[in-house]
């Protein structure tokens, strides 16, 4: 044999190794297996709805139990835990066969890191049997990619619904406000941005009554503080959870830390920033604050209506673009469950997989997202021109603010950089580190500034609490805090 004959067979060789290490390159075929309509086989289904979302995904399974599901012989039955964490615990207890536990079901709605959990235990099918590359080169790509955790080019979480962070804003108090003050919504497409207006607000509320120091309102919240972390950093230019191969490096860069304290902690202690209830669609409407930044399902859970110990009023909403650090790259952060099939026989794998194509075909996509607050799964449904012909031409109703949120994803999604970490051993337990420990620092401080006495002691107290010594000895704990978690402690 020739040495060029030699040499391109092995560069062919090295290029197939090199794709199928990558993960998502999938195969030109896929699996099928004869199914028996007289004899459908019969799937269950676990997962997290509840209210609107439920009742949609409900009709959309029992539209395919008469349509598909009754042609091919399969019948799915879905079980809704009402909440993540009720979820994962119930899938939890089934991989750990506590007794009374229910047996996992063929599919389940699941985040990566549960998932990654586990598949690790050898119990989620590899979806590339079953969908061929065509099949998966249709949904955006990062969406399929956050699937592959296991560095063996299988396939473990099927993208059925994503979501991102938007910004979410009272309009009726912000009108007020910034008709008086002259702050226009341009300047919160930064966090400083933020910042900044949260202060000129608070100063704003605090003159409203001059016989009482110090009461001005807080303008601003978030939820899922991991997030400000994750997107944060990623915008800033790093990996605050550098994986590979499973192994977990911890880039906390003390300067980019800094900026995250300096404008999170620092203005919630200083009254600027503020969380009061589960949400912070909760805070708005109790008036405590009147913007926030949160999933872009939040948007459903956004009140009409602000309530008060003394009042009662209608507010109207403005849908922004979640802010980001200045001078930062324009990444959001992607998340929201896919669905998992459990490794079984044949039969159920591959009946599985057939729901999963249906439900994420565009119309029914599209259909459940309407209801969902998430966005579509597929590339040619997330253009806001494609989103409106579906809608228009198959009758489907769309929420008011859903719609608005969509619209505004949709108007800039191929500008968009979307990320989410790669998952790795007690990474749960390592965000859990971000959700919480500046958040339970800046409450902490704020009730010490909120209990000092008079102005000198007050901004004492705050000049304390948000002094180049107090960041060091938090960063110092925040640090050992996630080596902490990592290890299991």
């Amino acid at each position: 044999m020739k040495k060029r004959t030699i040499a391109r067979m092995m560069a062919a060789v090295m290029a197939i190794g090199m794709l199928s290490g990558c993960g998502g390159s999938g195969s030109d075929t896929s699996k099928k297996v004869k199914l028996d309509p007289d004899h459908p086989v019969s799937l269950k289904i676990w997962h997290y709805y509840n209210g609107t979302q439920q009742a949609t995904f409900d009709d959309l399974v029992e539209e395919f139990n008469a349509t598909k599901g009754k042609d091919e012989g399969i019948y799915v039955e879905s079980y809704s835990y009402g909440s993540v964490s009720d979820l994962e615990q119930a899938v939890s207890d089934s991989l750990d066969g506590v007794v009374g536990a229910d047996e996992l079901p063929d599919i389940f709605s699941s985040y990566a890191d549960t998932a990654y959990s586990v598949q690790k235990k050898g119990k989620l099918t590899d979806l590339t049997q079953y969908f061929t590359a065509a099949d998966l080169d249709k949904f955006v790509d990062s969406y399929v990619q956050e699937g592959y955790f296991a560095q063996d080019g299988a396939l473990y979480l099927m993208p059925v619904a994503k979501s991102t962070e938007i910004m979410m804003i009272n309009k009726t108090d912000w009108d007020k406000f910034a008709g008086e003050t002259g702050c226009s919504l341009d300047e919160l497409a930064t966090i400083e941005g933020v910042v900044s207006v949260a202060e000129k607000y608070y100063n704003w509320t605090d003159e409203q009554t001059p016989d009482i120091p110090n009461d001005g309102k807080a303008f601003y919240g978030r939820d899922a503080l991991a997030n400000y972390f994750i997107i944060g950093m990623k915008q800033m230019g790093t990996e605050i959870f550098q994986v590979e191969d499973g192994k977990v490096t911890f880039n906390t860069d003390k300067e980019l830390v800094k900026r995250l304290w300096d404008n999170y902690y620092v203005p919630y202690v200083k009254g600027y920033f503020a969380a009061y209830g589960k949400f912070r669609s909760d805070d708005v409407k109790t008036g405590d604050i009147i913007a926030y930044t949160g999933s872009t399902s939040s948007t459903f859970y956004f009140p009409d209506f602000v309530e008060t110990d003394d009042e009662s009023y209608p507010i109207e909403y403005i849908v922004q673009d979640a802010p980001i650090m200045e001078g930062g790259e324009n990444y959001k952060v992607q998340q929201g469950a896919g669905m998992a099939v459990t490794k079984s026989d044949e039969e159920h794998e591959y009946a599985s997989c057939e729901f999963l194509k249906w439900f994420t075909e565009k119309e029914n996509n599209i259909r459940f997202i309407c209801d969902s607050g998430y966005l579509p799964v597929l590339k040619e449904a997330n253009n806001i021109d494609e989103f409106n012909k579906t809608v228009k031409e198959n009758n489907i109703e769309v929420n008011e603010k859903a719609y608005a949120c969509i619209e505004k994803i949709m108007s800039d999604f191929d500008n968009t950089k979307f990320y989410t970490t790669k998952n790795f051993d007690n990474g749960y337990n390592a965000r859990n580190v971000l959700t919480y420990n500046m958040a339970d620092a800046a409450s902490d401080a704020k009730a010490a500034v909120d209990a000092a006495g008079d102005d000198a002691s007050r901004q004492k107290t705050i000049d304390e609490y948000t002094s180049d010594e107090a960041f060091d000895a938090w960063y110092d704990g925040f640090n050992s805090a996630l080596e902490q978690a990592v290890a299991g402690e």
